[in-house]
């Protein structure tokens, strides 16, 4: 128990002993002792304490420290701490967000070391931290483990972290405003030494800064470090660049290229179909299900989305699969998100069906030998389906650069038509305030015409009324 409850005396000497110099003070009701050879170190040791006590410290009953050399007495390394924090976050992080705190984690450490005397090479380095140390396994136990204590590591991999364990700083090392900063410039950096992108920062910073209060959570660190330091990160523009968003004409030209690249093209092209009239994302489409969907004879279906199963690697999932099946994207794991879907997507899945059926289990879209649609397989088509559609000039450019601008054209579309953007963001799975931020110009756009028209509705009221 901490308390201020402190008194501290002087220095008795007792002669006739080894030690001859006596340091007394007391905790509470707890007395304790401790005695020196020389004068010089129990008057300094008294000065430790009574420099303590000046500066509101607590003490501890049990150990009669003040509560600082407490804390330096418990205190754990840097990477001692960040392996304890990817490991509380493992069984509840989605696939993705596990392998981006092992990036995160495996970026920082290195830097966060007392030197760099005899370093490994920093390849070596970070495959030992993201792909052993914060990469976790289930156990025949049914526990968790890190990677490295459930299988054999190669020789390199096992002298890097025997280096890393010695070389990282003490976790109270962070409270020293230069040393979290540069835990913070490491992320601004590849590999290489390059800059890294501004959203590769972004995507690592909640890492980094969630770790540290994890500290201030298990009481390794009093303050939150990254107060201390002024400190910006990079400028990101998530608004998106409309000039490579392909337009309604080209987006079904592009489509229809798709399924003209045989069999596989005839299969996926009710795919591409989902990802611009339904704006799904692509994990979304993936998954669908012919239940999923409401097909009449005639006008408007729906498709009820419910799961998402993007492709992350095997690594990193709970299946050993390289696809994570999760709920909606920013929604609670039962969610659903019901999307009309216009008669031209009703058709194309109708006759999607009536060729090729579903998988056992009911899906749409399935891989080329079975199995879970790959990322790989579509994007390839999408890539031999511009080389056809696009010209050479804008073949080169990002013009309907991945299967993902899709998406983008069909919410453009839908905030072109003028459907109102609370409507938008709920078909797309989106808040309103993330529409905005990557749909500005095209929302805008959209309240310059229902500006002209209010003004003449305005200026169709006679005067004096």
């Amino acid at each position: 128990m901490l308390t201020y409850d402190v008194k501290i005396w002087g220095i008795r000497k007792r002669p006739n002993r080894a030690a001859a110099y006596q340091l007394r003070w007391r905790v509470g009701a707890q007395p304790f002792s401790k005695s020196y050879k020389i004068k010089a170190q129990a008057d300094g040791r008294r000065t430790e304490l009574l420099n303590a006590l000046r500066e509101r410290e607590q003490f501890d009953t049990e150990t009669g420290l003040p509560s600082s050399e407490l804390r330096a007495l418990n205190s754990v390394t840097w990477y001692t701490h960040a392996r304890a924090y990817a490991e509380m976050k493992w069984p509840t992080a989605s696939a993705k967000h596990r392998a981006s705190i092992a990036d995160a984690l495996a970026t920082v450490t290195p830097k966060l070391v007392k030197d760099n005397r005899d370093a490994p090479a920093p390849k070596v380095l970070r495959a030992a931290l993201y792909s052993w140390v914060f990469r976790f396994v289930l156990g025949d136990d049914g526990e968790l483990h890190p990677r490295i204590d459930m299988v054999e590591p190669p020789a390199d991999i096992v002298a890097a972290l025997d280096w890393i364990t010695r070389k990282s700083l003490d976790i109270t090392a962070l409270n020293t405003a230069s040393v979290a900063r540069s835990g913070l410039d490491a992320m601004t950096l590849r590999l290489d030494g390059k800059k890294a992108a501004a959203n590769t920062v972004k995507r690592k910073l909640p890492v980094f800064s969630n770790c540290l209060r994890y500290a201030v959570e298990r009481e390794l660190l009093t303050t939150f470090p990254l107060d201390k330091v002024d400190w910006t990160a990079p400028e990101t523009d998530d608004e998106i660049d409309f000039r490579f968003v392909p337009g309604p004409k080209l987006a079904k030209k592009l489509i229809t290229a798709v399924g003209e690249q045989g069999e596989r093209g005839r299969h996926l092209k009710a795919f591409f179909g989902c990802l611009y009239y339904a704006a799904n994302r692509p994990g979304e489409a993936a998954n669908l299900r012919e239940v999923d969907f409401t097909l009449p004879e005639e006008g408007w279906g729906e498709v009820l989305l419910s799961t998402s199963t993007p492709r992350v690697g095997s690594g990193w999932t709970d299946t050993g699969e390289s696809f994570d099946t999760r709920g909606l994207k920013k929604r609670a794991q039962k969610a659903t998100r019901p999307v009309p879907i216009p008669p031209v997507l009703v058709r194309m899945i109708r006759e999607h069906i009536k060729e090729f059926g579903t998988t056992d289990d009911g899906r749409l879209f399935r891989a080329s030998r079975g199995g879970h649609l790959l990322s790989k397989e579509y994007g390839d088509l999408w890539k031999s389906a511009r080389r056809e559609v696009l010209t050479e000039a804008e073949n080169g450019s990002p013009l309907a650069d991945v299967p993902y601008s899709l998406r983008h054209a069909g919410v453009s579309l839908w905030i072109d038509s003028g459907v109102t953007p609370a409507e938008v963001a709920r078909r797309a799975g989106h808040s309103v305030a993330v529409l905005f931020r990557f749909y500005a110009k095209s929302i805008h756009g959209g309240q310059n015409q229902a500006n002209i028209l209010i003004e003449g509705a305005l200026n169709s009221i006679p005067e004096g009324n």
